[in-house]
């Protein structure tokens, strides 16, 4: 079921950063992203770093290695 999961989210995230301006187009501007990524295409570059993230995390759960980089990221901030 992971290996689905993570195929989708890779799919997911190549739209984001293939097609950028449809998921623009759908979800609008970010005005944080405007504000501090750029003026005129901050939007469109936060939506292929988000693409890029989700690709990186669907890698992580086709190869297992998700809940062993989660407990790495989180464990100096619980004791």
């Amino acid at each position: 079921m992971k290996f689905f999961i993570g195929i989708i989210l890779i799919f997911v995230g190549f739209t984001m950063v293939w097609k950028t301006e449809g998921w623009y187009g759908f979800f609008g501007s970010v005005e944080w992203a405007e504000r501090h990524l750029g003026t005129e295409g901050g939007s469109r570059l936060f939506y292929k770093l988000i693409g890029i993230l989700i690709i990186f995390f669907g890698f992580l759960l086709i190869t297992g290695l998700y809940s062993g980089f989660m407990e790495g990221l989180v464990s100096p901030l619980v004791p």
